[in-house]
């Protein structure tokens, strides 16, 4: 797959959004009032990090702030800032990098509140790196010469598995990392044509269920209780509707406390919107749902990211942040 810098890629589909939007108008940001409710879409991805949401919904948290959520499922965070920055619909879910990216390109995107953070335990956290089970790598520094998987280059994942790298020891340029998704990370990895991948929930209890095993906790070498991603808006939008921001954002941290206080209700509200299977489901490691963005954490993912070519400039996460 082609190599394309962040910045491009990020210019790239706020003008394709922009220029496309919906064919039959629901994709307009403006919120309609129902009975009290108002009515806003917020781009999300079909996985188990957005699980507090969908739980927030059926408990009522939203309702009791006049609030009714519309998910509007994307592929993947990088396409859900363009979303929300062109008014697409006005909240939205994306890793904290890919946010990075945007407010260092003057993308004009807000966050609102923290999405999910790493566990902060090794070996127990909901992403991993992993090698075959009866592969020879045992430590991060063995991927010099190696080829390993990530779900989008010059991100997150990318800047995480080069600090485990440098972390043991080794040189993470003379890695060779490929894009793949996380769905196919496990057969490629079991195929034999990867020898590592980073990998978070569901791929990586398929992984484990392979025989497969961690090598090293990525996330939790970048910073301890690592901000993951988090719910953002655009600086418009929240400029004209602060009302609704501060409503979407008590009704997200009361849903973000109870996902994370009663996990098998999140694992069950995960399966009425995707499909993992319930025996999978079982056995993945959730992630950590705190109320509040960790700005050391972000701090520590910002330098790295910036160290690896990740921005032009520095982001500004005092503007970046609520």
């Amino acid at each position: 797959m082609r190599r394309l810098p962040a910045a491009v890629a990020v210019g790239a589909l706020l003008v394709t959004v922009t220029a496309c939007g919906s064919s039959d108008g629901s994709g307009s940001s403006d919120s309609s009032s129902s009975g009290g409710t108002t009515k806003v879409k917020v781009g999300v991805i079909p996985i188990v990090d957005v699980a507090p949401l969908y739980l927030g919904q059926k408990k009522g948290f939203f309702k009791k702030q006049g609030l009714e959520l519309e998910m509007t499922l994307a592929q993947g965070g990088a396409a859900i800032v363009p979303g929300v920055a062109s008014g697409q619909f006005p909240f939205g879910f994306s890793n904290s990098t890919s946010l990075m990216v945007a407010q260092s390109n003057n993308v004009p995107v807000k966050v609102v509140t923290n999405g999910i953070a790493s566990t902060g335990v090794r070996g127990k956290d909901f992403g991993a790196l992993v090698a075959k089970g009866d592969s020879a790598l045992k430590s991060a520094d063995q991927l010099e010469g190696k080829k390993v998987a990530i779900n989008t280059l010059k991100n997150i994942n990318e800047t995480a598995v080069r600090e485990s790298v440098r972390k043991a020891g080794g040189d993470p340029d003379k890695v060779e990392f490929v894009e793949l998704a996380f769905d196919q990370m496990p057969a490629a990895l079991d195929g034999g044509r990867i020898d590592a991948a980073m990998v978070v929930e569901p791929a990586l209890a398929t992984v484990k269920s392979q025989g497969g095993r961690e090598i090293a906790s990525p996330l939790v070498d970048v910073a301890p209780n690592l901000t993951v991603a988090m719910y953002f808006t655009s600086t418009s939008y929240a400029s004209q509707h602060p009302d609704i921001v501060k409503k979407f954002k008590a009704a997200a941290a009361e849903s973000l406390a109870y996902a994370d206080a009663h996990p098998d209700e999140a694992r069950a509200i995960v399966t009425t919107y995707t499909k993992i299977p319930a025996a999978v489901l079982a056995k993945v490691t959730l992630p950590a749902w705190p109320a509040e963005p960790d700005r050391a954490s972000l701090d520590a993912l910002g330098k790295l990211g910036q160290d690896d070519g990740l921005f032009k400039t520095a982001p500004d996460l005092d503007k970046l942040l609520p």
